[in-house]
């Protein structure tokens, strides 16, 4: 698990492996703050930031084995992946690809990957769509124009993903479960409804929490407790969106 989370406390994973937990269930954590699916597509903010790409090759290393203490089986583990973000808002401004055809890229790479946990006994699969970040303060404060611009390419980009996830069962017949978790009702409820769930600001951010704080309740005035804000900064939504996130796909797969 992370030891720092973009969250400013836990995120998403580690909610569901400690709040929402009642199988008691192993969590292993191989994400990579701002990651793409393959840096030679996408580079990410920092070259050691590690692409999908790079966390099934730490898999294939540490976890496909079944060490000592990580013994899975297909029949009792689930493969979680959020990926996407990076892909979308990095490439948004690139002027020398037309993004929808380029998210098809990215797709087929994706499966590639999906084959390579496949191949090494991989049965079930969770992917979370690409959330609203037109509605992130990166994004606002661009202006209207910008946000309108990237609305539909995230609508794309979670349709191909939807496609994608389908087809790979497909391929796969022995595959016990492909599903696609769509993370944008989540978040469009709590900012829609930012006041009935305690945020005083949802399409803002304090700039003086932006890079983390030292607890979950520190408070810097004039700004309200970092926990009463929805985004801890211009992109990264915080620990309180996330365990949202968590108590919804729980109960999606408890179902």
């Amino acid at each position: 698990m992370p030891s720092q989370t973009s969250s400013n406390g836990p995120n998403w994973v580690q909610a569901l492996g400690s709040t929402y937990n009642v199988a008691g269930t192993k969590v292993f954590n191989l994400a990579s703050g701002g990651a793409t699916i393959d840096a030679a597509l996408v580079p990410p903010f920092e070259p050691t930031v590690l692409s999908i790409v790079d966390q099934v090759n730490q898999f294939k290393e540490f976890l496909a084995p079944k060490p000592s203490g990580a013994q899975w089986s297909g029949n009792n583990s689930l493969f979680a992946i959020w990926i996407g973000i990076n892909d979308v808002g990095n490439s948004f401004p690139w002027t020398n690809i037309t993004q929808p055809q380029f998210y098809t890229v990215l797709m087929n790479r994706l499966t590639t990957q999906l084959d390579e946990l496949y191949a090494n006994g991989a049965r079930s699969f969770l992917f979370l769509t690409v959330p609203p970040t037109d509605r992130a303060p990166l994004f606002l404060q661009q202006g209207p124009a910008v946000v309108a611009k990237l609305r539909p390419l995230l609508t794309n980009f979670n349709a191909q993903l939807r496609a994608t996830a389908l087809k790979f069962q497909m391929k796969h017949r022995d595959i016990q479960q492909a599903i696609v978790f769509d993370t944008q009702p989540v978040f469009n409820t709590l900012l829609d409804n930012g006041n009935t769930f305690g945020f005083v600001n949802t399409t803002g951010f304090c700039e003086a929490y932006e890079n983390g704080t030292p607890s979950q309740t520190t408070q810097i005035p004039p700004c309200a407790p970092v926990s009463n804000y929805f985004w801890l900064n211009s992109l990264h939504p915080l620990f309180t969106v996330h365990n949202s996130l968590a108590l919804s796909i729980s109960t999606t797969l408890s179902t």
